[in-house]
C-alpha cells in the first residue's frame, strides 16, 4: 500500500485550487439513479470514494464516463435494485442509493455499510424515515431489505440532523409524487447542491434554512447537467495547513462563508488573513497561536470533519487549547500519532485537551481514518526531519492528489509503496 514520506519544514508560498465537494457529489452521482436520462455532472474530484461510487453505479446497470472531472452517466440496459457487499464495504455513502432504488422499484437490498472506523454510525435514522414513507424494512444476513407495495409523502422528524438521512430521504420523495416533509433536517451546504439538483431534475425542493425541507414529489425525473460546489472541508483543511506551516498561501475556488466559524476561530488564534468572495489567503505571522476551544456541531457550527486538522494546528499554539468532539465517537485515533511526533495530547471519551508544543519531530505514523489521516500530513509538514505515513489510502478518499497540491506550493512530499519502490 502507498505510503507518504514528508519532509518537514519547508516554507509553504503560493496557490491552491479547491476541487469540486466529495460530500456533495456522491448523493448527486448517486441521484442519477432517478432517472434513466442522460447525467453529466461537471468538478467532479478524482478521488477513491468517486471511483467506488462509479463502481456501485456500473453494478446497478449504469453506463458511466469519467473524464477531465466530467462524469457522464447513461442507462446501460436494466437498472438492478441490489448491490454486492464487496463494493458497500468500501465506504458508508454506498448506503444512499437505498433511497433511489426504493423510489424506482418499491424494493432494494443493500448491505450494511463499511467505511471508516469511527463508532457506531447507524442508518436508523435513514430507515425510520423510508418506513414513514410506506416502506418496511428488515434486516437478513448483514443485508438491509426495504420494499413496499405503495410509497406515500408524508411528514418525517430526524432525531438527529444526519447528513446522510437528510440526502437519502430527498431523493426517495423527489420521485414520490406528492408533498414530504422533512424536519430537523442537516442545513450543510452539501445539501442545497443536491437540493437543486434534484429541482433541476424536475422535483420542486423548498427548503426554510431552519431545518425543514418541503419536497414535491413527481411521478418521474429527467437528466440535467450540473457542476459541483466547492469542497468546503478541503478548503478548511488547506487553510489550516497553511496556517499551521506559518505559510503565504492562497485558497481559491472556495466559498469563504461555508467555513465562516472557521475562519473567525484563526483570526482569534491570530493568523492573519483576508477573505475575498472566491479565496481566503492566508498570510505568514511570526507571534505564538492563541489557544483555543472548540466543540463540533452540525453545520453551521465547527464540522466535524475539521476537527482532527484544527487538533493539528493547536498541538503549535502557545498554550493549552481543548477539542469536545461531539458528533462521532471514537474520532480522536490521529491523537496518539500525534503524541508519537512530540504533541502533548490527553484524550477522554469526547475531550481532547492539548498543550501547544514549540516543534513537533518527524516520526513513523499511521493513518487510520480520511480527515485524520490529512492531520498527519499536516503535521508532517511542520515537523522537523521525515514523517512516514502509512495507510495514505484514508487520505485518497476525500482529498484530490493531495501531494500534488502541496508540493506545488513548497512541499517536499514523496509517494511510495514500499512492496513496488525500491529507497
Amino acid at each position: 500500500m502507498d505510503r507518504f514520506l514528508v519532509e518537514g519544514g519547508h516554507k509553504l508560498k503560493g496557490t491552491v485550487k479547491i476541487s469540486g465537494s466529495k460530500n456533495a457529489c456522491l448523493p448527486i452521482l448517486v441521484a442519477s439513479l432517478l432517472t434513466d436520462d442522460k447525467f453529466v455532472l461537471h468538478r467532479v474530484p478524482n478521488l477513491r470514494d468517486v471511483r467506488t461510487t462509479l463502481k456501485i453505479l456500473t453494478a446497478l446497470g449504469k453506463k458511466v464516463s469519467y473524464e477531465n472531472g466530467t462524469v457522464t452517466i447513461c442507462a446501460d440496459g436494466k437498472l438492478k435494485n441490489t448491490l454486492p457487499y464487496e463494493l458497500v464495504k468500501q465506504m458508508r455513502a454506498s448506503f444512499w442509493v437505498a433511497g433511489p432504488l426504493l423510489a424506482r422499484f418499491k424494493s432494494a437490498e443493500i448491505p450494511l455499510p463499511g467505511g471508516c472506523a469511527l463508532g457506531a454510525r447507524p442508518v436508523d435514522i435513514h430507515l425510520k424515515g423510508f418506513e414513514r414513507l410506506g416502506a418496511t424494512c428488515k434486516t437478513e444476513r448483514g443485508n438491509v431489505i426495504l420494499s413496499a407495495k405503495e410509497l406515500r409523502p408524508a411528514k418525517i422528524t430526524l432525531r438527529f440532523p444526519s447528513v446522510g438521512a437528510t440526502q437519502n430521504l430527498m431523493m426517495c420523495a423527489a420521485l414520490i409524487p406528492g408533498e414530504t416533509v422533512l424536519e430537523n433536517v442537516a442545513k450543510e451546504p452539501e445539501i442545497d447542491d443536491v437540493s437543486a439538483v434534484l429541482c433541476e431534475m424536475g422535483a420542486e425542493v423548498f427548503n426554510d434554512g431552519k431545518g425543514r425541507l418541503i419536497i414535491r414529489g413527481k411521478k418521474q425525473l429527467h437528466g440535467t447537467e450540473h457542476t459541483v460546489v466547492a469542497d468546503r472541508i478541503e478548503s478548511g483543511s488547506y487553510m489550516l495547513a497553511a496556517a499551521a506551516a506559518r505559510g503565504d498561501v492562497r485558497v481559491e475556488n472556495c466559498v469563504p462563508e461555508h467555513n465562516s466559524i472557521l475562519l473567525d476561530l484563526l483570526q482569534e488564534a491570530g493568523v492573519p488573513l483576508e477573505i475575498g468572495v472566491d479565496f481566503v489567503h492566508i498570510k505568514p505571522y511570526d507571534s505564538p497561536l492563541k489557544p483555543q476551544r472548540i466543540k463540533t456541531a452540525p453545520y453551521p457550527g465547527f464540522a466535524t470533519d475539521l476537527q482532527a486538522p484544527w487538533m493539528t494546528l493547536m498541538t503549535l499554539a502557545g498554550g493549552a487549547s481543548e477539542v469536545d468532539e461531539d458528533i462521532f465517537e471514537n474520532r480522536f485515533m490521529h491523537a496518539p500519532e500525534l503524541v508519537r511526533m512530540g504533541a502533548e495530547i490527553l484524550t477522554e471519551k469526547s475531550i481532547a485537551r492539548i498543550n501547544g508544543v514549540k516543534q513537533l519531530s518527524g516520526a513513523h505514523v499511521m493513518a487510520s481514518d480520511l480527515r485524520g489521516g490529512f492531520a498527519l500530513l499536516m503535521a508532517g509538514l511542520c515537523a522537523s526531519g521525515t514523517t512516514e505515513i502509512e495507510r495514505v489510502y484514508h487520505i485518497d478518499r476525500g482529498y484530490e492528489n493531495p501531494e500534488g497540491k502541496l508540493n506545488a506550493i513548497g512541499a517536499k512530499i514523496t509517494r511510495y509503496n514500499p512492496d513496488k519502490d525500491d529507497f
